[in-house]
């Protein structure tokens, strides 16, 4: 992703709080509502392409086959992601039909949530989304939130974009997605000068683990490969994993499968949205200390890379 574009994505996200939040919550707690609203509105447009399928298919189980809980296999293929909503709203949409009553949108905004898969409910349950939407809605703010993360001038989307003057707004790669996360978190985590253990290793850093694990035995490796990161925060490790063994040794018949554990909640959500973004299997993502309780004890993995959060006490483990 050009450096340039990213930054200034970044910057015009990180506005989004001094120009709505400031005098809503402390500047300690801008990142509950920011990171929360950038994972939402990237999952909103991968599935705004296919949100008429979607209510095509919903139709279709209640009207035609009477179904009275809705088959989540052909709604993930009507949606061509791991996860679908079944509401009849995007965030354009709730932008577009608000009007100044706060409750409403709020009332809005929440069947929107509710409409999500249970993968993404999870997600917005680890990011507390649902108390923030009402916070802000009691503080009559939601909607100018809403207005900035799907303004004209902001691109999220995996599609080249033109802002109301013509200029382009190149895509957002997956790959890039994981930068503005990850280049978000570090800005909070600065201004609220987190403890040692909450930052995440740099891509650069990450790349020479993975020429020191991998080259070696470039020529061996097999097509079937499982990697596996103890304490994987945004999953970072994992996906430049990933993409390190695909660009480098490429083989068309070659299957890649992630696994991480992380114990921070809002980390967990981001690592996971990035899961289903990519195509990756979000099951093998859970969320408690991997000190405490082994649930890929009856698993082998074929490699582990990691970058556990030395700085902090482990005494309660």
């Amino acid at each position: 992703m050009d450096h340039s574009v990213h930054n200034k994505l970044v910057s015009f996200i990180w506005s989004i709080a001094d120009d709505c939040l400031r005098d809503v919550y402390v500047r300690g707690k801008y990142r509950d509502v920011i990171l929360p609203m950038v994972v939402l509105r990237r999952l909103d447009t991968l599935l705004e392409p296919s949100k008429e399928a979607v209510l095509e298919e919903v139709k279709f189980q209640v009207e035609e086959m009477n179904e009275t809980e809705l088959d989540d296999a052909p709604l993930c293929a009507a949606s061509g992601y791991v996860f679908y909503n079944t509401s009849k709203w995007t965030l354009q949409t709730l932008f577009s039909t608000a009007t100044n009553n706060q409750q409403i949108l709020l009332a809005n905004f929440e069947d929107y949530l509710n409409g999500f898969s249970d993968n993404v409910k999870e997600i917005v349950e680890c990011f507390n989304l649902k108390a923030q939407i009402r916070h802000m809605a009691g503080k009559d703010v939601l909607l100018d939130v809403v207005e900035k993360f799907v303004s004209p001038y902001i691109n999220l989307t995996p599609e080249v974009k033109e802002d109301p003057e013509g200029n382009k707004l190149p895509a957002l790669t997956n790959l890039g997605m994981g930068y503005v996360f990850e280049e978000l978190i570090r800005k909070f985590n600065e201004e609220n000068n987190e403890e040692a253990g909450e930052h995440f290793t740099p891509r650069e850093v990450i790349e020479l683990m993975t020429h020191l694990v991998f080259d070696p035995i470039k020529d061996n490796l097999p097509l079937s490969i499982t990697v596996y990161d103890p304490a994987c925060g945004s999953g970072g490790m994992l996906t430049e994993t990933q993409n390190f063994v695909e660009e480098k040794y490429p083989a068309s018949n070659r299957d890649i499968y992630l696994y991480g554990k992380e114990i921070n909640d809002e980390t967990y959500a981001i690592c996971k949205s990035d899961m289903m973004i990519k195509g990756n299997n979000p099951e093998n993502i859970r969320v408690g200390s991997t000190l405490s309780t082994d649930e890929f004890s009856s698993e082998r993995f074929d490699f582990m890379l990691s970058n556990p959060p030395y700085g902090k006490s482990w005494a309660s483990e």
